[in-house]
């Protein structure tokens, strides 16, 4: 008989065990806001619906946010770091391309030698970390997964930029992803639509960047008297257009929402919630509208507070949630996140 591989026995379904968050310190109102930009707390209210956000101090970084969000899921979901059989960090403002804040969150959190990777997904990326999470688990090739959406947007807004450093908070939020012995992750439904991939960015690339950091070394090498500004340094910020990433969200990801919930074998008033990426108050209010969710659904409105935190929206928002309104537990809610790509990934879960 020829040798034949061994694979890991797979397990019959996965579900969020456990969650957690970090929620910076630093309290940012409209009108501490209002100082860089012309606008004002009602403009802003009645356009994003924010009336503040969080953002971390210079002392508190990414992985501090990470850390603080995945010790609560773990204590949540009563298990130990020791038994991660993965990290997965969805972040875009980890300050380092290499290595990954996963691997180090890992060593932080005592999880070594659990296998940890990043994922770059922008506003989707947790999204897109559970649908990885739930095929790790299913397949036999891990029993927890840890997934952590975390940013800290502060370090990349310009404060006079008007089209999304006013939306933009900070902070971290974790679950764990677990076997189960009922189905609790629903098949995911997510892509890309890279035509529009620069509808939200960066201002300038790292090369940029490097370019003018050397020419500004070579000048004051040089001793040539030149004006300031042509010494300054491009640092990336975030903008985007803001009517096409509305009008994209509002109509094009109520489909993927409609889409998750049949590859769920759901209807909307089978869920108990709603929680979207919490991108602009009436983006969320209008994907409710056009999914025809009863009164009876919870709808996430997280960013009244927090503002936008990018990967970290969703799962910080389900643990306020769940920490507000325990009678959810054992039921069911749609998560849905979109973002710079431009991309896109939903599922229904099984709320802990």
């Amino acid at each position: 008989m020829s040798p034949q591989l061994l694979t890991p026995t797979p397990n019959a379904y996965s579900a969020i065990l456990g969650t957690g968050s970090f929620r910076p310190d630093v309290v940012v109102t409209n009108d501490d806001v209002c100082q860089w930009i012309d606008s004002s707390d009602e403009w802003i209210r009645q356009r994003t619906g924010i009336i503040t956000r969080h953002r971390a101090d210079a002392n508190t970084s990414v992985l501090d946010m990470a850390q603080g969000a995945a010790q609560a899921a773990l204590e949540d979901a009563g298990i130990s770091a020791a038994q991660l059989d993965t990290v997965i960090v969805a972040t875009v403002t980890f300050p380092h391309a290499t290595p990954s804040a996963a691997a180090a969150l890992a060593d932080r959190l005592g999880a070594t030698p659990a296998p940890a990777y990043d994922i770059s997904a922008a506003c989707a990326g947790y999204c897109y970390a559970i649908a990885q999470a739930d095929a790790l688990v299913r397949s036999g090739l891990a029993q927890h997964v840890l997934v952590v959406g975390v940013e800290k947007l502060s370090d990349y807004i310009d404060n006079t930029e008007r089209t999304i450093s006013f939306l933009l908070g900070d902070g971290a939020g974790a679950v764990i992803v677990g076997a189960s012995p009922v189905p609790g992750i629903s098949p995911s439904v997510w892509g890309s639509d890279g035509s529009k991939w620069n509808a939200i960015s960066m201002t300038h690339s790292q090369l940029e960047l490097r370019d003018s950091l050397l020419g500004a070394t070579e000048l004051l090498e040089s001793a040539v008297d030149e004006p300031l500004e042509e010494l300054a340094n491009p640092w990336p910020t975030l903008r985007q257009d803001g009517q096409t990433v509305f009008r994209w969200a509002v109509w094009e990801m109520a489909k993927m929402a409609r889409e998750a919930l049949a590859e769920a074998g759901l209807k909307a008033e089978d869920l108990a919630a709603f929680i979207p990426h919490q991108a602009n108050m009436r983006i969320i209010d209008e994907l409710a509208k056009q999914l025809k969710l009863p009164d009876t659904v919870l709808v996430a409105r997280d960013i009244a507070e927090n503002g936008n935190t990018s990967a970290a929206s969703i799962p910080m928002a389900m643990d306020r949630m769940r920490k507000a309104h325990p009678q959810l537990s054992g039921k069911f809610a749609l998560q849905i996140g979109f973002g710079a790509g431009l991309v896109f990934g939903a599922q229904v879960v099984l709320l802990p």
